[in-house]
């Protein structure tokens, strides 16, 4: 199969990269704001052009010879970014005008030899009535403007002229989605880092440092995963940006399209109120969810044990005790194995099918050891029960009286068909029905 060519947009902060990277991929995936910096990390995702597949690759703005702590590794993301690009396309500001940093961010381009299409953003018309930007040495240029989609697909015409046609995978098995979630700085963007073996997404000491959702796609031992690094999750009431708002809204949505998600906790600062909140919000969704310690190379200095802190997290997260927990060190690649490995017996586990006569001669037993409270003076039986579907696993129970089971009771079964068929790391759903007179 022919790799997909890859396309990155390059330029200084608040040029509309992100806006075109959301024009051209069709949805709101990277989130865009008036002020420099919103995004941080290479953002990536597939797209097609007329039958013609790549990978486009958006970028944080280039502010060069910044003293900024999270700037300055966002620019290393950006030099990566063109490392691996076979097409650059320089955006400047066709408002602002040509001002030093784009001259210097083309000085750098030729320097490195790849192939330039500049774009003037923000030329609303699509007529370029300065010929200032010739002066950056770069041909063809395009006038186009982002926010209206004028003159993008003459622009992806000529980005993609000469580079090897490639086609969108069809078939074979998905990818598994894979989501990172958890509170700001335990250590999300590390684990993507060591999981995929490049440095994809900044990683730094301060909270909040990363906000776009990042894609990442990559196989071991002949798995395929998508990996999500989404930012981290805090109560609203701490959100004073509106792009951390933003983040929030995509890290829910990251978990909804995952179907696994991995809770990431920190060994260092012990669990939180939110941790549980986060962990709730995988088994509301219906993923599959698996805990990770992180930061646990740290834990022995501590006195910290691996039985007293699992015996915390069930303390804490009452209502997931079926979740399983793994120990990691993102910055020494420890435990990660055994990870993925677990993600991948969730995966699976939510996906499990139990028969039909297996399921009732289940129920026959806990209903035998445990019946179900009457109904004003009625007895309640169950008649039947059947899986109605997978992804999370969804049992659909048949019931004489038109009443439903207290959650007690349904928990209580829940337990039962747990410790008969497993369903370790993925939430069951119990759907009550009652027989028609």
């Amino acid at each position: 199969m022919i790799p997909l060519p890859r396309v990155a947009l390059v330029g200084r902060p608040n040029v509309g990269k992100s806006t075109l990277f959301n024009r051209i991929c069709g949805r709101r995936k990277a989130i865009t704001d008036g002020r420099p910096g919103s995004t941080r990390d290479r953002n990536y995702a597939q797209v097609a052009w007329q039958g013609a597949a790549f990978e486009l690759i958006d970028t944080g703005g280039l502010l060069l010879g910044t003293d900024d702590p999270l700037l300055g590794p966002a620019v290393e993301q950006v030099q990566r970014a063109i490392e691996e690009a076979d097409v650059v396309l320089l955006l400047v500001d066709g408002r602002a005008g040509l001002l030093p940093d784009d001259e210097e961010i083309a000085r750098q381009l030729r320097r490195q030899g790849k192939r330039v299409v500049l774009v003037v953003n923000k030329v609303e018309g699509g007529k370029l009535e300065t010929g200032e930007f010739a002066r950056l040495g770069f041909e063809p240029r395009f006038a186009v403007s982002a926010e209206h989609g004028q003159g993008i697909g003459d622009l992806l015409d000529a980005a993609l002229e000469g580079l090897p046609r490639a086609a969108l995978e069809d078939g074979g098995a998905p990818p598994l989605r894979l989501a990172l979630v958890g509170r700001p700085n335990v250590g999300k963007s590390s684990l993507l880092n060591r999981l995929l073996g490049a440095e994809r997404a900044v990683v730094s000491a301060i909270p909040g440092t990363t906000r776009d959702t990042v894609d990442s796609p990559f196989e071991r031992e002949g798995r395929r995963y998508l990996l999500v690094d989404t930012a981290g999750i805090r109560r609203v009431r701490l959100l004073k940006e509106n792009v951390d708002h933003v983040s929030v809204v995509q890290a829910r949505r990251a978990i909804e399209r995952a179907d696994v998600g991995v809770v990431i906790l920190d060994a260092e600062s012990g669990l939180r109120d939110m941790d549980a909140t986060i962990a709730g919000r995988a088994v509301e969704a219906g993923v599959g969810l698996v805990l990770a310690v992180n930061k646990w190379d740290t834990a022995r200095g501590r006195g910290l044990t691996q039985r007293a802190f699992e015996r915390e997290i069930r303390d804490r997260l009452k209502f997931a005790p079926w979740a399983p927990v793994v120990f990691v060190s993102a910055t020494r690649g420890r435990g990660l194995d055994r990870l993925l490995a677990t993600v991948d017996d969730v995966a699976g586990m939510r996906r499990f099918r139990v028969t039909t006569g297996e399921l009732n001669r289940l129920l026959a037993r806990a209903v035998e050891a445990q019946t179900p409270k009457p109904d004003r003076g009625r007895s309640v039986r169950i008649l039947f029960g059947s899986q109605i579907g997978i992804a999370p696993p969804t049992f659909a129970l048949s019931l004489n009286q038109p009443v439903d089971l207290h959650f007690s009771y349904k928990r209580y079964l829940e337990n039962r068909i747990r410790e008969a068929f497993g369903f370790e790391g993925t939430p069951l759903r119990l759907k009550i029905r009652h027989r028609k007179h």
